[in-house]
């Protein structure tokens, strides 16, 4: 028995059973082990059926009967329904939308179910008689046998009298029982003393963690809720670091070329800067102080800079971008440095080059944009105030001899066929996933033959954690942004319920009336098949356009904008959208990132349950831009208090960075926003609450990565990071 030998090396797999292991990322015996569970049950706090009443959250064991498949008599929803039994007595269990699971379980099995009581209506007239009480879409779980009392384990294979069971997470066709039996199976068998552990012992011994033989034992199988929270602070930290040790070794990679050595005239900085149409902030001086001093040292600078929705990003990375363009190549007496700004859309991409062309025109220094649907340069020979569209071939001559210094554009950038002179600064707006494939590329030989790493300057508009931010960026120095331009207005935010729709559209109506845009922001492009048993219900784009202008704003013309359309059709909608020929844009959240249209005040955001927090700030960041009164109005049509509290944190977080630091307080790890989005477990984003393991890991990889770039003393860490590097496809 080998750690990554296959799973169905020991297991015979039916196809659901296959297919729902490589959903859940179990391909060997090690992903197994490494699949922890997402809480534990305790027998001890099982109910009996006898004892229950409408609204309790409870947990039963029993016997399941009389298993059927159904459609609700009005709604003619799918369900599934069954009767569960204990010696206590009997109850009804309903899961709506749910009819394979009628399929999927054996008449007679013995189940655990949990979930919410409720209560039908009486079909009596009088209301003294209370309706039948059922489970309503409860979790149910085939188990082998059932507890008998108080302290009886349901797993106590071993002997031994805990009462905790752990409950992992499921796919279709694979249950956590099942998951649970195989891992009871695997530390049988004793593949955990052959095992290394990946951690040195005296880390481990420092922070008082455990080892991994008894981190997984405790993890899977614990006696108390002690062991089990310890198994997973060991976990937790060992993710963090190994993360932190890939972050070191790329950083270190990255720096060992040398860059272009850019010392700024401060005075000529200033006068840059007070060209600005407004005053800028105190952070971003500071900001841009600090990306200065980098450039003048001995090695490429990382950096991350971390800033509000219409906190001014772009005007520090203009500025900066002007230090770098003014500056000769050392040893010659003529030609510029080069800059390459890289978007994540071509709507962001060909926003950034009209920005550029306002912050440059002055000094005449050409600009260039390359995108899939083309190329511009700035100035145009025949219109020395605007620009032209040029060839492909001709734009890359251009950036190839030098006489470009500035190119803005997508991915384009960074393809073979688009060759710098001298690039010395790489500026990534909302592409902070950039790996070091992408970063070796950049990498260029110069004039001179030395290979120079140009600058790096990653933007970003998300609101993450500071914790967050230390772990996967933990390859870039960070910078906040923390300071919203002089005379900005706070955005009016109201969480909106269905009874108030028709008074919001009012006010709406006002805003339009007096010129204004507005933007309605919906979860979905094309309206729920239903023949789809678990569609999501939830507002469309097309279908809300057209209500929108059949019911409510008849007289305004609506675009639509959403993902699947053609970058062709996109730049049009947003053109006339920017032009004001549109009023209202319906969109999906592509217009999360950098769309900038002034004149939009208002911004609908319908089904708001459906985002997460993050998200729901950066849309509504569409709608500050400008000095103007801005409105944000998030419909949910929840009932859930919980979802209504998180909703009103967008009303009383002061900005993004506290938005996202409430997100990662008061909602499980397995709820935020971004656990997959950041290639982060949810062990380690619930980790990440606690600031102090996040900088010890970063700590000890440091010194390691510091005293041996190569990890030659440290067989285990280095044997542990090839793993992942195979095995786990990384964020990056």
């Amino acid at each position: 028995m080998h750690p990554k030998s296959p799973i169905t090396d020991y297991a015979r797999l039916i196809p659901p059973q296959k297919l729902a292991l490589k959903k859940l990322g179990i391909e060997t015996l090690i992903d197994l082990l490494y699949h922890f569970p997402s809480r534990y049950g305790d027998t001890s706090e099982t109910r009996n059926i006898s004892t229950l009443e409408k609204g309790d959250l409870a947990v039963i064991f029993g016997r399941i009967s009389k298993l059927k498949t159904s459609k609700g008599f009005k709604t003619k929803i799918p369900m599934a329904d069954a009767w569960v039994e204990d010696e206590s007595g009997k109850i009804h269990c309903v899961w709506f939308n749910q009819p394979y699971l009628a399929k999927m379980t054996k008449e007679d099995s013995l189940v655990r179910i949990e979930g919410k009581i409720s209560q039908r209506r009486s079909k009596s007239s009088s209301p003294d008689i209370a309706g039948e009480l059922y489970f309503s879409n409860p979790k149910l779980e085939i188990v082998n046998k059932l507890p008998t009392g108080v302290g009886d384990s349901l797993f106590g294979d071993d002997g031994k009298a805990h009462t905790l069971y752990p409950v992992y997470p499921e796919s279709r066709g694979i249950t956590s029982n099942w998951l649970y039996h195989k891992i009871i199976d695997i530390f049988k068998n004793g593949l955990l003393d052959h095992l290394t552990d990946p951690i040195p012992k005296e880390i481990l011994d420092k922070y008082n963690l455990p080892s991994l033989k008894t981190a997984l034992i405790w993890i899977h199988t614990p006696m108390r809720n002690e062991d089990a929270e310890s198994a997973r602070k060991r976990f937790a930290f060992e993710e963090v670091f190994f993360i932190q040790l890939e972050k070191q070794i790329t950083r270190k990679a990255y720096e060992k070329n040398p860059a272009f050595k850019i010392e700024a005239i401060e005075k000529n900085v200033d006068e840059f800067i007070k060209r600005f149409p407004f005053e800028a902030t105190l952070a971003q001086r500071n900001s841009i102080n600090t990306v200065l001093n980098d450039f003048n040292k001995s090695h490429a600078m990382s950096r991350l800079l971390e800033g509000d929705v219409g906190s001014g990003k772009t005007a520090v990375a203009a500025t900066t971008a002007y230090a770098v363009v003014t500056t000769t190549p050392k040893g010659r007496k003529f030609g510029n440095l080069q800059v390459a700004y890289m978007c994540p859309t071509e709507i962001l991409a060909t926003q950034h080059f009209e920005s550029f062309i306002k912050y440059f025109s002055y000094l005449g220094i050409q600009v260039g944009l390359i995108t899939g649907s083309g190329c511009k340069k700035f100035p145009s020979k025949l219109n020395p105030k605007g620009w032209t569209d040029i060839s492909r071939t001709q734009l890359l001559k251009w950036v190839e001899n030098g006489e470009i210094p500035i190119l803005i554009g997508t991915h384009a950038l960074i393809q073979k066929s688009v060759k710098f002179k001298n690039l010395a600064y790489v500026i990534i707006d909302e592409q902070h996933r950039f790996g070091l494939k992408q970063r070796a590329a950049l990498v260029q030989k110069d004039a001179d033959g030395l290979a120079r790493a140009p600058h790096l300057l990653s933007m970003t508009a998300t609101p993450i954690p500071r914790t967050l931010a230390l772990t996967i960026y933990g390859d870039l120095d960070l910078t906040l942004l923390d300071q919203m331009p002089h005379g900005r207005k706070t955005i009016i935010t109201d969480i909106v319920t269905p009874d108030k729709r028709d008074e919001v559209y009012k006010k709406v109506k006002d805003e339009l009336i007096s010129g204004r845009q507005v933007y309605v922001i919906c979860p979905r492009i094309n309206e729920p098949d239903p023949d789809k048993e678990a569609a999501v219900n939830a507002k469309s784009v097309k279908e809300e356009a057209k209500r929108l202008k059949e019911k409510v704003f008849q007289e305004y013309e609506i675009g639509i904008l959403h993902s699947k359309m053609k970058p062709i059709e996109k730049d049009k909608v947003m053109s006339e959208f920017k032009s004001g020929k549109i009023h209202i844009l319906c969109a999906t959240s592509v217009v999360e990132v950098g769309v900038n249209v002034e004149n939009a005040t208002v911004i609908i955001i319908e089904g708001a349950e459906r985002f997460g927090l993050a998200q729901l700030h950066q849309l509504r960041g569409r709608v500050i831009r400008s000095n103007n009164q801005a409105y944000c109005y998030i419909f949910a049509d929840t009932k859930s208090e919980k979802t209504f509290d998180r909703l009103n944190a967008l009303k009383t977080a002061k900005n993004g960075f506290e938005l996202a630091e409430y997100d990662l307080k008061f909602r499980g790890s397995g709820e935020l926003s971004g656990g997959k989005q950041w290639g982060v477990s949810d062990i380690a984003m619930e980790a990440l609450k606690n600031i102090k393991m996040v900088e010890a890991a970063r700590l000890e990889a440091r010194e390691i990565i510091e005293n041996n770039l190569h990890i030659e003393k440290y067989t285990q860490i280095k044997d542990n990071l090839l793993i992942r590097k195979e095995s786990i496809k990384h964020w990056e």
